[in-house]
């Protein structure tokens, strides 16, 4: 058998990886699982009823593109939240984001660019399918390191221009995963800028957008109306599961000029499944909805109130400003989750585990991911079992 090289050296995917590392140890006291960024919140009320109501068109074929009333909701959300006028014609929807992340860079990267082999940018550490996505189209992937020492977000700036000119695609993340870094303003317009000096596409990951304490982080389509940019220079993705507490429902959109939209869903209607009608009913109810919002990102904030007091003695702690993890420096972070596991029965992700080995080192090696997602009063015990074990 003949099989493709281009996936042959990928690491072993984090679950995995994680489950070899702690599943053959012993926990030391009642499992506490952090790792995972899967909300625990209830969903709205109305999810059962409206899915009920429509359970009848599981029976059919649904739009592959979005339902007009699902579309019409997720205009009216980035209305409401961006002031940006997204038409129809510039949406498509998904099934999450994980497959429109990727999906789109299928549709999007070209095959060369400027006569070379084209560069796709990603944070590091990052969510793992952007480089997939990079593969699988025949790119580089290009490892960013995001650090303390850069706010923990990528500083694209400083790559060489060499490599920003044959860059295709630069994915960014913000409130960023794991760190929850938010980009201003003024990041988006520099990272708008060098895309439109150098003439690739961001890729702009806003899964996280909702969860977050105080500001309402800003938006890259937002911010490239503002700054008049060409409306196929910003691809924006965003999903319920975070917003909404809805990771099982597997919906999301995409937003973008209406050529980029063209182009991914020409390749969609090939390739790509669309999202059941039930579930477009519900996510139409839910994009038209923000009390259920507030309600949850009030919930996170108490979280992470409990984090600041429990954490907040810890050498280089830092409470981030959205997102729903802690990012722990602690001097080795697969060590240290294993010894928490061992020794406590909290379940910490290392940050290796997310993140790239590069020429200045792998910037997640230090470092373990927390999530805040379970309910407040775990959450307070996980983090005290964290604080004494590292202490101690």
């Amino acid at each position: 058998m003949v099989y493709p090289e281009r996936f042959a050296n990928l690491p072993v995917a984090t679950w995995p990886r994680l489950r070899g590392l702690l599943d053959a140890v012993q926990p030391g006291g009642d499992v506490i699982n952090m790792t995972i960024g899967e909300p625990q919140h209830d969903f709205p009320d109305f999810v059962g009823e409206v899915l009920a109501d429509d359970l009848n068109r599981f029976k059919k074929y649904p739009d592959n593109n979005g339902e007009p009333p699902l579309l019409d909701a997720i205009s009216g959300y980035l209305k409401r939240r961006y002031d940006v006028d997204m038409a129809h014609e510039n949406l498509i929807v998904a099934n999450g984001t994980r497959e429109a992340l990727y999906n789109a860079a299928m549709a999007l990267c070209p095959e060369q660019k400027n006569g070379q082999k084209p560069a796709v940018l990603t944070p590091n550490p990052f969510y793992q399918v952007y480089a997939v996505a990079a593969l699988s189209v025949g790119a580089e992937p290009i490892y960013v390191n995001a650090t303390a020492e850069n706010g923990h977000l990528p500083d694209f700036e400083s790559l060489p221009a060499d490599v920003l000119d044959r860059t295709a695609i630069a994915y960014i993340c913000s409130p960023a995963n794991p760190q929850g870094a938010v980009a201003d303003a003024a990041y988006w317009s520099g990272l708008i800028a060098l895309a439109e000096k150098h003439d690739f596409i961001i890729f702009a990951d806003e899964c996280y957008a909702e969860v977050y304490r105080e500001m309402p982080p800003v938006g890259a389509l937002e911010v490239a109306r503002a700054v008049g940019a060409d409306p196929e220079r910003v691809v924006s993705f965003h999903s319920l599961s975070k917003r909404s507490n809805l990771a099982g429902l597997r919906s999301g959109f995409v937003a973008s000029g209406p050529e980029n939209i063209k182009r991914i869903r020409s390749l969609r209607a090939y390739a790509g499944a669309p999202v059941p009608g039930p579930v477009q009913a519900v996510s139409a109810r839910a994009w038209a909805d923000d009390a259920h919002v507030a309600a949850s990102r009030a919930l996170y904030t108490e979280k992470f109130d409990v984090a600041d007091e429990v954490l907040g003695n810890l050498p280089g702690y830092r409470s981030p400003p959205a997102g729903f993890f802690l990012w722990l420096p602690v001097g080795d972070g697969e060590a240290t989750a294993l010894k928490l596991w061992r020794d406590t029965g909290v379940r910490t992700l290392p940050g290796a585990y997310l993140s790239r080995d590069t020429k200045a080192g792998n910037p997640g090696a230090n470092y373990v991911r927390v999530a805040l997602v379970a309910p407040k009063q775990d959450v307070q015990r996980g983090l005290e079992a964290i604080r004494d074990c590292i202490t101690n």
